[in-house]
């Protein structure tokens, strides 16, 4: 049996609004992943350390606070410092279509703005991990 897809998902940063995290990590547990969900106020330095603890496939980060230029380059620095390449750093929030594209061209995969179809979500991260796991 082969094992479930594994997702941290973070709310990194100063923002405290996480009911749309939440509503993704029930659609990531109804899909059947295994969804490791750290909460508000996380450090990039705590998110990939709960990465490598954990054993991850998959970091999505929800980030409305309009720091996302600053946290996910950092996270995505400090999973590749790890040696977690084969890690898909993923997520969304309020991310100006320019920004998502500079941040791809960075290494940081697809993003999703609000009202991004779950099922939508689902099938690109259970896609990610087929092609991609080792």
């Amino acid at each position: 049996m082969e094992r479930k897809i594994r997702v941290i998902l973070a709310k990194p940063g100063l923002d405290g609004h996480d009911r749309g995290a939440k509503v993704l990590a029930n659609s990531f547990r109804d899909a059947g992943m295994e969804v490791i969900y750290l909460g508000l106020r996380q450090t990039p330095e705590m998110i990939v350390a709960a990465a490598l603890q954990e054993d991850v496939d998959i970091v999505a980060l929800s980030i409305l606070s309009g720091a996302h230029m600053t946290i996910f380059p950092r996270v995505l620095e400090l999973l590749q410092a790890e040696g977690l390449n084969d890690v898909l750093l993923t997520g969304g929030g309020i991310i100006p279509d320019a920004d998502m594209e500079a941040l791809n061209k960075l290494g940081v995969g697809r993003l999703f703005g609000p009202g991004a179809s779950l099922v939508e979500i689902n099938e690109y991260l259970t896609n990610w991990v087929q092609e991609n796991r080792k």
